[in-house]
């Protein structure tokens, strides 16, 4: 029974043994899964902040792009008699009365008459001509000036929209790292444990049949059926063939 006792008891440390370091090997798992999650929880948060702080920036650049497209059909007209009149330079009239009043008396000194309403007539023009062409300008100048304003605007938007996609992109780059870190974390916890404790289990049932054949039944067996030489037990038909 001594025998039988030591092989029992060592099964059962064995198994001790083993339940305690499958237990390890769970706990670590769930550790490293932890902090895997723990670092997922941060990379989430520092999205949020700094998704948040490019928020502004994006919105100055929606609120832009909205307005240039509600003013394209004026960004693109064509220029007109209307928008002549309303771009002329203010000093327009007072200048062109100025002028004519001193091509006249320029006139009146050289000798009068017809010449002075020739001369009249052409100052008239080219100055009209050439105001034309400043409200031209002027038009053209103020709409682009109006959608390089706005596309300013619209730019810094599409800047702060690109830099929080890459943010976006490295985050969740990183929580699938991160999912795929604690996934195996815990898959390498439950191998371990299961290796640990099917180790056990062989090892129980090989000192169960070690405990077996030390057993007293395997040893009381008659002489008569055990040849010489020979420790475990045959039919004696088969030890008469020997003979």
């Amino acid at each position: 029974m001594g025998i039988e006792t030591a092989i029992i008891g060592s099964a059962l440390l064995g198994t001790y043994g083993a339940s305690k370091q499958a237990k390890a090997a769970t706990q670590a798992s769930q550790t490293q899964y932890q902090a895997t999650q723990d670092a997922a929880k941060q990379q989430r948060e520092m999205f949020d902040i700094l998704n948040a702080q490019q928020a502004p920036y994006r919105e100055a650049g929606y609120g832009a792009l909205n307005q240039i497209n509600t003013m394209l059909p004026q960004l693109t007209k064509q220029f007109t008699s209307a928008d002549l009149i309303a771009n002329l330079d203010p000093s327009y009239k007072f200048m062109l009365e100025q002028g004519l009043g001193a091509t006249g008396q320029a006139m009146n000194v050289g000798g009068g008459g017809s010449n002075v309403d020739l001369a009249r007539q052409k100052f008239a023009q080219e100055y009209a001509k050439s105001g034309a062409q400043q409200a031209y300008t002027n038009f053209s100048n103020q709409q682009s000036n109006i959608y390089n304003r706005l596309a300013n605007l619209a730019g810094i938007g599409q800047a702060s929209q690109a830099q929080s996609n890459t943010l976006g992109s490295n985050t969740a780059n990183a929580l699938s790292q991160l999912g795929i870190g604690g996934a195996s974390a815990l898959g390498a916890g439950q191998v371990g444990a299961a290796n640990a404790m099917a180790g056990a289990y062989g090892n129980i049932g090989s000192n169960l049949m070690l405990s077996q054949l030390l057993s007293p039944q395997a040893s009381s067996m008659p002489a008569s059926s055990m040849p010489t030489g020979y420790g475990t037990p045959v039919p004696t038909s088969y030890t008469a063939n020997i003979g």
